[in-house]
């Protein structure tokens, strides 16, 4: 008696399993190179952006204990590697070595002409460096600072827009206050793109992308060095 195979049914389930597998991974890849939104919030570099213009004390407590919320993901550093390659095509500052006669020991470094600040640890071992927006203005001096006060969030003077990770280090001739802190939004929207930092834009602070400000207010508390050069 000749024997007859059972027809083969597809397995629908595993069908299923494997589309949405794929599907995943092309979102992940899209998102990551910034094809597609990587969220509610916009793209990574739209959300990266957050810091400061002319920036007046605020009365908001600092808040060093504050638990993170802007951890740089995948999709982040997917989107920052282009902004850096576009920044060294266009020949910003992308010189990282530390500026001569820039000090000793723990401390924050911002170079005012090369719009870079560096965070550096004992022995000079640089442990993060990057592109930052500093003020259009001349009022901000070389010199030797200190971090006297810091604020998870504050409110820049005459309506200039909110920003986090604000950290103070010295006033200027307004005696409002000067520091770092990411790139100030105001009705919804940045200031500046992150494609802009590496050119001064602010009214006297120095504005970083999101993920940079929140890594300077956990690297420098209050009593911090920060040495900035010319």
């Amino acid at each position: 008696m000749a024997r007859h195979r059972a027809p083969l049914r597809p397995r629908y389930g595993r069908i299923s399993a494997l589309a949405a597998a794929l599907l995943v991974t092309l979102v992940a890849v899209l998102g990551g190179t910034g094809v597609l939104p990587d969220g509610p919030g916009g793209s990574a570099p739209e959300r990266a952006e957050q810091a400061s213009a002319p920036v007046a004390e605020d009365a908001d407590p600092a808040s060093a204990g504050r638990a993170a919320d802007e951890h740089t993901s995948a999709p982040e550093r997917a989107a920052y590697a282009v902004v850096d390659a576009a920044a060294y095509a266009a020949g910003l500052s992308f010189d990282t070595s530390l500026p001569p006669g820039s000090g000793q020991g723990r401390r924050v470094v911002y170079s005012e002409s090369r719009q870079r600040v560096w965070l550096v640890e004992d022995g000079d071992r640089v442990a993060h460096t990057y592109l930052v927006s500093g003020t259009v203005h001349d009022n901000l001096e070389p010199g030797t600072y200190e971090v006297y006060s810091r604020s998870a969030d504050a409110v820049g003077i005459e309506d200039s827009g909110t920003m986090k990770w604000f950290v103070r280090f010295t006033q200027g001739p307004s005696g409002a206050a000067i520091g770092f802190h990411d790139i100030p939004v105001k009705d919804g929207v940045p200031l500046q793109g992150v494609d802009e930092l590496g050119t001064p834009t602010s009214h006297g602070c120095i504005r970083q992308r999101r993920s940079d400000a929140r890594m300077l207010w956990d690297f420098a508390p209050l009593g911090t060095t920060v040495v900035v050069t010319r």
